[in-house]
């Protein structure tokens, strides 16, 4: 019933949940069927007050059951890879859960662990002016970073400083495929190469052939600056997809 996240759409405590037990009742009757609770209530949370005043609250909500469990999942959601982030503070509080209960605690770190792991490499293919500076690119946000195209966020572009200003779009048919609006330090001119930064996680999961639009290519960058191609897409897998 409780949770951090500001997105209805990731919110596991929104109104008519299909998500999760609430009743302690309903857990307890099926108790020699378990042996451990999976809690996943934290999303994008960067205040470890918040996290704590949280577990305070499943602490007091269900402490009768969780004595009888072996482990307990905290999910993910914890940013705890953030700038800043009070480590220390956060494992004597997981410590504290952990021997208050006898159990193991398990995280489950998706954003934090990948944040800056990657980029989509995307090229303007053609620049214009509609009441502002549009650059068009060869990647698609229905297609690619479907995040952004859900939660309606912008996409990230370091260092996103300089006098130009221009909105990035992307190629396909769809209006509203706007990765955002960024600053460069030149006027952008086709064949220019823009990194998306933070192309990890979701991004990788979600991405689609979406009215056939090419698929990037993964790639590595090793230590010594050189880059591994992993994998190229063709219009054959497209193909292939459709049935």
């Amino acid at each position: 019933g409780i949770s951090s996240s500001s997105f209805d759409l990731a919110d596991p405590a929104r109104p008519f949940s299909r998500l999760g037990e609430w009743e302690a009742g309903k857990v307890e009757a099926v108790l020699d069927r378990i042996n451990g609770f999976m809690i996943h209530n934290n999303c994008e949370n960067e205040d470890f007050d918040l996290f704590s005043r949280m577990l305070d609250q499943i602490e007091a909500r269900y402490g009768e059951l969780l004595h009888y469990a072996d482990w307990v999942s905290l999910g993910g959601g914890i940013h705890f890879t953030g700038e800043g982030y009070p480590i220390d503070a956060l494992c004597d509080r997981l410590r504290a859960f952990s021997e208050r209960f006898g159990v193991q605690v398990y995280l489950e770190p998706g954003e934090a662990a990948i944040t800056q792991c990657a980029t989509l490499e995307v090229t303007v293919l053609d620049t214009l002016f509609n009441g502002k500076h549009l650059a068009v690119v060869d990647s698609s946000i229905e297609a690619h970073m479907l995040d952004l195209l859900i939660y309606r966020e912008e996409a990230s572009v370091e260092p996103d400083t300089g006098p130009h200003e221009y909105m990035v779009c992307g190629k396909s048919c769809l209006a509203g495929d706007v990765f955002g609006t960024f600053r460069f330090e030149e006027p952008l001119k086709i064949g220019d190469r823009i990194s998306i930064q933070d192309a990890a996680g979701y991004t990788m999961v979600k991405k689609n052939w979406f009215n056939g639009v090419r698929m990037p290519a993964i790639a590595i960058r090793e230590l010594d600056g050189s880059v591994r191609m992993v994998r190229e897409f063709t219009y054959a897998d497209f193909e292939s997809s459709l049935s």
